[in-house]
């Protein structure tokens, strides 16, 4: 009887993985399925490496307080450079996204020793700005994505991009640079720290 219990407690825990549905604590299936790649980012209280939701008691803190985290990726190759991004997908919010990809963050010539290391040692081409989603706006997606940066490419901003960080094209950027998938991802999810 009592293997038959423990039978049930573990086939419930594995159907419970296959229909998780964003809670307090919780990721849906597919905001989980975001991350791959080992990226780090590092704030004072918080060492994110996988996808999470940001605890109320540090929403004002990431909104208000933290400057740009530190940025971590171990399996980065010393000899080449790397692009890093950090957009919204959900501006103004996840169910009616105008402002997609708001980009908050985006540092290109970033060498891979220095990034094994945990030290951003790149040029800025969009300074940081954390996160602020507007009150009553629901749960925001804030996504860091690490791309390999070709040799003798020079990364930059068209002018229209460089006037407004709303309604970026990250995929025609993606396209333009020839950067390909990401070599790692990362998200997590916050809301305004009023609400």
């Amino acid at each position: 009887m009592a293997l038959l219990a423990s039978f049930l407690m573990l086939l419930a825990c594995i159907l419970g993985l296959f229909h998780m549905e964003a809670t307090a604590d919780t990721l849906s299936t597919l905001d989980s399925s975001f991350c791959h790649g080992g990226l780090e980012v590092i704030y004072p209280e918080m060492d994110i490496d996988e996808c999470l939701i940001i605890p109320k008691n540090l929403r004002e803190k990431i909104s208000k307080i933290w400057i740009a985290p530190q940025i971590y990726f171990s399996r980065a190759d010393k000899k080449k450079m790397y692009v890093l991004v950090m957009v919204d997908p959900d501006a103004p919010s996840r169910t009616k996204p105008t402002s997609a990809s708001w980009r908050h963050w985006l540092v290109k010539d970033i060498q891979g020793d220095a990034l094994k290391k945990g030290q951003m040692q790149g040029t800025t081409l969009t300074d940081y700005r954390p996160p602020t989603p507007p009150q009553k706006s629901g749960l925001h997606r804030y996504q860091f994505m690490l791309f390999e940066q070709l040799p003798d490419v020079s990364v930059s901003l068209t002018e229209q991009e460089q006037s407004s960080r709303g309604k970026w094209d990250i995929q025609a950027f993606i396209k333009r640079f020839d950067l390909g998938d990401p070599v790692a991802t990362l998200q997590f999810l916050t809301q305004n720290y009023k609400d």
